[in-house]
């Protein structure tokens, strides 16, 4: 096991983490580990690109059209019509 010291944590971190620990019925440092372990457990899963998120998630709602490819275009105002 590898042993890891974070230094300056502010006092209202510490407060609320002790809360947190409280609340899930462990100490500080267990709920600490739980947290790094969230934290990092996705790490190996590939990022998906917005418009394949946005795909997958209407996809079965009937999105049939490909969304188009805005990566390099110029941010501009949204027109509502007025």
């Amino acid at each position: 096991m590898v042993q890891l010291v974070v230094r300056q944590i502010e006092e209202e971190v510490k407060t609320r983490l002790k809360r947190r620990a409280a609340s899930h019925g462990r100490s500080m440092e267990e709920e600490v580990r739980q947290i790094l372990r969230n934290a990092v457990k996705d790490g190996n899963r590939p990022i998906t690109r917005l418009g394949s998120r946005i795909a997958a998630r209407f996809g079965p709602d009937g999105l049939t059209a490909d969304l188009p490819e805005l990566r390099g275009q110029q941010v501009r105002a949204a027109n509502f019509g007025k």
